[in-house]
């Protein structure tokens, strides 16, 4: 019984932090892509940025500010140091199972050479930068 108790403590303390939490990610979710700061915008980087918005955008956000349907890269939980360029990539390729946010299951990305999604990665690691993320 007193560990059937503490099961159920357990689950109203977890479910207690969670919602929050999710309320709070939502939220980060829709920033206005105008106060994003861009940076200097090199040919690599115009590169980046039409791939971007021709293959991620629709999910990800003008300027990587997130959607109903997909995070904002302009948070933490996209730093370099817990998401490498390599996990970016990865994701692109082959899509990647939810973990971090409420939106599912990213499906991979069709129609893009490695080259391209490299392109794209860059773009996005600039905006991040100009943006304080790193």
């Amino acid at each position: 019984m007193k560990l059937i108790l503490k099961i159920c403590a357990a689950s109203v303390l977890l479910i207690t932090a969670i919602g929050p939490l999710s309320t709070t990610m939502l939220r980060a979710a829709t920033m206005d892509p105008r106060s994003v700061k861009k940076p200097e915008m090199t040919s690599a980087l115009l590169a980046g940025k039409q791939l971007y918005d021709a293959k991620c955008a629709e999910c990800h956000g003008v300027n990587t500010v997130g959607t109903n349907k997909g995070p904002p890269f302009l948070h933490r939980v996209y730093h370099p140091g817990h998401h490498g360029d390599g996990a970016f990539f990865y994701a692109v390729r082959r899509g990647v199972k939810q973990h971090h946010w409420p939106f599912g299951n990213m499906p991979p990305v069709p129609g893009l050479t490695d080259e391209q999604i490299k392109s794209i990665i860059r773009y996005v690691r600039a905006l991040q930068d100009a943006n304080g993320v790193f």
